[in-house]
């Protein structure tokens, strides 16, 4: 959520100082327009024909394919490959060590296209832009003269669907990727690496092979210790219940926990420490021990590399450390972060730039700033570096936009979030157009039937899930929320929005504007105002990697895109939900959203949260859908428009394949129109089929 409304005293600054600002911006303004006339040639330069893609053979998938083919989604080659691998900030780890680390087991690469394949990552092969031919939303991103690999937007909304050997890339649709699995397997290679002395050894001599950013052995070394550290800590701080499997992922528990990470400062940290308590509710850690843990970390931001030393330090029984096991550090975790157990299904991108509000829930509007602060949060959660700092108090904007401007120490968000490729990446995806259904490949449309099921259609589906012309440059796709016990689906994401709480650092006792009136954010609050400041301050501070009149040159022409280039105009939200009170300012997100199903046919599995396999489960009544079935597949099945679901094994509860819908979080409940369940008649089995007919055509 990323509100405007501070942003008025900037503009009460311009008009006083308007004659200097004018002749200022001028002289920006051409500056801006060279860079922009030039950054529009080169990101033309790549024009692969194929856009990089290429066909898979002997896969450990099974799944064998021909180089995928793409239909018309308004975007030329060289469009789809500026997406694959425009940065927006993301430092995962060296880049140099990804191109040469070992799998754990193997001396097979990690990055190679059948692993990568395996996680259902997207393999791709070199073009201008991807000279070394990481998988789909793979790309080097330097940031303060070191690279590093990080992800695009491209890694998680870029599908493909497969149908008898054949395969079809979707551009901004959802991607099947095992993310949790494959940072895993990370972790994994990391630590082999720095156990196995051949291993390691190799890894050293092919790093320095690059000859980039690395000179000696013990550099490596050092920054293999920690950058495992850094991976380790990611996967415990997010470790969940809830087994995700593919084409799934709690994003927002996971930037929740890297902000909360990034703001609490000691004293609170230490608050926590001491509260942690055991089984028998006795205190876990002696206070002599939490000083020692947090002897020498920074008392106003910790940050990744501290955070790491703390959790190395909880580990140890050196000294008065506590050598805490597995199961305390889980119960020290749930202490300051929350658990991210709420996945949800990757959102398809087209229409996403015509939408009034984003997010499962609603939660981020779409007009002004908004997509900026979305993005940038975002970004935030796919590894941005996040080198926040304090420093004394003086005038900065981000303290201003922040609250934070009557504190004797404020924040310098600093950071890797590439700010201006954001806006560029948003303004992209304005014409990026759904997928029609590809007669071609998975068969005609049977136009009677579909002409029968527009009718059924508009009587049960009209209402939530408007009907638009894909291809119109001035479409407006309005969310409809609805409340959490009128759909009936799996509340878990919702709830956790809302509910999750966290120690607000140096935010504490600053106002927040929300829609029903400010707020003061508390010692522990809602990790929604939280994260909400933290974005603010993030947008507010230009790239730190620029020369200094074009940093300030490209954060002003962002930032006035974002306000005069967006159509999206501030609305009040559709639908059927609880607004927002003085006693509940975010009582409103606890809905969940219905959009425009043009291009649906290819987003499968179906939910917010991935729990239905396909369209004809989903217009069945929940007692017919399947409690169990298989994810990971991408053959397609275009009779009951979805997946196939078969090929894991029902007796392995470690099959990642498997999705079982019991536990909370996996729900297949809810939206049951049609089924007699919603004041309506119930709908016969050939209208549920005619109704399928008729959304393959939009």
């Amino acid at each position: 959520m990323f509100i405007t409304k501070p942003f008025s005293a900037l503009f009460s600054f311009i008009r006083r100082n308007r004659r200097t600002l004018i002749t200022l911006a001028f002289v920006l303004a051409v500056i801006v327009s060279l860079i922009f006339a030039a950054g529009k040639m080169y990101q033309r330069w790549d024009n692969h024909p194929d856009r990089g893609a290429v066909a898979m053979s002997n896969s450990p998938t099974g799944e064998n394919y021909t180089t995928p083919k793409y239909l018309d989604q308004g975007w030329s080659e060289s469009e789809s490959l500026w997406f694959y691998n425009t940065t927006q900030g993301s430092g995962l780890i060296p880049y140099d060590f990804f191109l040469v680390l070992e799998q754990a087991e193997s001396t097979e690469p990690l990055r190679a296209n059948a692993v990568m394949d395996n996680f259902r990552y997207l393999p791709q092969q070199p073009t201008f832009f991807n000279p070394d031919g990481l998988a789909v939303g793979f790309v080097k991103e330097t940031y303060q003269g070191k690279d590093y690999v990080g992800y695009t937007c491209a890694a998680c909304h870029t599908g493909q669907v497969n149908y008898k050997g054949q395969a079809l890339r979707i551009d901004g649709g959802p991607a099947m990727a095992d993310m949790v699995g494959f940072l895993t397997a990370l972790e994994k290679s990391m630590k082999a690496t720095q156990s196995d002395p051949q291993k390691r050894e190799r890894f050293v001599q092919a790093v320095l092979a690059q000859d980039n950013n690395y000179s000696t052995a013990e550099q490596i070394t050092q920054d293999l210790a920690k950058w495992t550290n850094t991976i380790i800590l990611y996967n415990t701080v997010n470790h969940s219940h809830l087994d995700y499997g593919y084409a799934r992922l709690d994003a927002f528990g996971r930037i929740y926990n890297r902000v909360l990470q990034h703001v609490i400062n000691k004293e609170q940290l230490k608050l926590a420490l001491l509260g942690v308590a055991n089984p028998d509710e006795s205190r876990l850690l002696t206070e002599p021990q939490v000083d020692a843990v947090l002897k020498d970390i920074d008392d106003t931001i910790i940050g990744d590399a501290q955070f790491a030393l703390i959790t190395q330090r909880l580990m140890s029984k050196e000294g008065n450390l506590p050598g805490l096991g597995q199961r305390d550090l889980l119960r020290v975790r749930g202490a300051i972060f929350n658990e991210p157990s709420a996945p949800v299904s990757y959102p398809f991108l087209w229409d996403i730039s015509h939408s009034d509000y984003v997010q499962w829930n609603g939660l981020a509007a779409n007009e002004g700033v908004g997509p900026l602060g979305r993005n940038t949060g975002e970004v935030i959660g796919v590894f941005g570096i996040l080198d926040w700092s304090t420093r004394e108090k003086g005038f900065s904007l981000s303290a201003y936009l922040t609250g934070e401007k009557n504190k004797k120490k404020t924040i310098d968000f600093k950071s890797s979030i590439d700010l201006t490729n954001l806006s560029r990446l948003e303004s992209h995806l304005k014409s990026l157009k759904s997928p029609q259904w590809p007669e071609a490949v998975l068969g005609k449309i049977d136009q009677d039937k579909a002409s029968r099921g527009q009718l059924v259609y508009n009587e049960y589906c009209g209402s939530c899930h408007q009907v638009i012309d894909r291809s119109a440059w001035d479409r407006l796709v309005v969310a409809n929320m609805t409340g959490l016990n009128t759909l009936g689906t799996d509340p878990t994401m919702a709830l956790n929005s809302v509910n999750y709480t966290g120690y607000a650092g140096n935010f504490e006792s600053v106002y927040q504007s929300t829609d029903v009136g400010d707020v003061i954010i508390q010692k522990r609050a809602p990790v929604v105002q939280v994260l909400t400041a933290a974005t603010k301050g993030a947008v507010a501070t230009p790239d730190a990697d620029k020369w200094a009149l074009r940093r300030f040159a490209d954060w002003a022409y962002m930032l006035g895109k974002s306000f005069f280039d967006n159509e999206i105009k501030p609305s009040v939200k559709s639908g059927n939900y609880q607004p927002d009170t003085t006693a509940n300012p975010y009582q409103s997100l606890l809905a969940y959203k219905a959009r425009s199903l043009n291009g649906i046919w290819a987003t499968a599995p179906f939910l917010h949260n991935g729990s239905v396999p396909d369209l004809w489960s989903l217009v069945s009544p929940v007692e017919e859908r399947p409690t169990e079935f298989c994810v990971g597949n991408r053959e397609f099945n275009p009779v009951n428009v979805g997946f196939n679901t078969d090929g894991c094994d029902k007796t392995d509860p470690n099959d990642k394949h498997r999705f079982i819908v019991e536990p909370l979080g996996n729900h297949n409940t809810g939206h049951e129109y049609g089924t007699g369940k919603d004041g309506k008649d119930k709908l016969t089995e050939q209208e549920r089929w005619d109704l399928i007919e008729y959304i393959k055509t939009l």
